[in-house]
C-alpha cells in the first residue's frame, strides 16, 4: 500500500468532478484520479476545508454513529481496479477488534478526512491508474469558493424546496 494524500477535488474536461491523491513520499508528480459525484465532493470539501454545517452531513452522521458505538476509522484502503470500478475498504477499530467494511471510495475518502485517518493505495492501483498531476485541470475557483457556494446553499435551503 502506498499512503497518499487528498491533493484537491478537481472538474475534468467533461466537468465531472474527481478526486486528487496524491502519494506522500513520491515527488514524480503523479496522481491519482477517482471520479466522483457533486454531493461526495462538496462533502470532501466540506470536510477538508473545516467548514461546519448547520446540520451533519451523511459522513458526519456516519462519524457520530461511529463514535456513539466505541468505533473509529483507522485507515481506509483503495485496494483494487475493476473495470473501470475503484474498490475502498474502511478499516475500523471497534469493542470486538478490528473490522473492514467494503465501500466505495469517495465514502471511504470523507470518513478518512473527517477522523484524520490515513489513505492508502495499492501499488497495483496506483500504476495501472495514476496520471500525471497536470493531466486533470482543477476548476478556475478555488475550494474555499466552492465551500463559501455550498454554505451559502445551506443558509437559503428551505424543506419545501424538497417537496414535489
Amino acid at each position: 500500500m502506498v499512503p497518499v494524500r487528498v491533493l484537491g477535488v478537481a472538474l475534468d474536461s467533461a466537468q465531472q468532478h474527481v478526486i486528487l491523491l496524491a502519494p506522500l513520499a513520491d515527488s514524480s508528480g503523479t496522481v491519482l484520479p477517482v471520479w466522483i459525484g457533486p454531493q461526495e465532493a462538496m462533502s470532501i470539501l466540506v470536510a477538508t476545508e473545516g467548514a461546519v454545517t448547520p446540520r451533519p452531513l451523511s459522513h458526519d452522521l456516519m462519524v457520530v454513529m461511529l463514535r456513539g458505538l466505541s468505533a473509529s476509522v483507522d485507515r481506509v484502503e483503495i485496494t483494487r481496479l475493476v473495470e473501470g470500478t475503484f474498490y475502498a475498504e474502511i478499516h475500523l477499530n471497534t469493542p470486538t477488534g478490528p473490522f473492514a467494511i467494503d465501500a466505495r471510495p469517495s465514502d471511504a475518502i470523507a470518513l478518512a478526512a473527517r477522523t484524520d485517518a490515513p489513505i492508502a493505495v495499492a501499488e497495483a492501483v496506483l500504476a495501472a491508474a495514476g496520471v500525471p498531476e497536470g493531466a486533470v485541470e482543477f476548476d478556475a475557483r478555488g475550494d474555499d469558493d466552492r465551500v463559501e457556494e455550498f454554505r451559502r446553499f445551506l443558509d437559503d435551503v428551505d424543506p419545501d424546496d424538497f417537496q414535489g
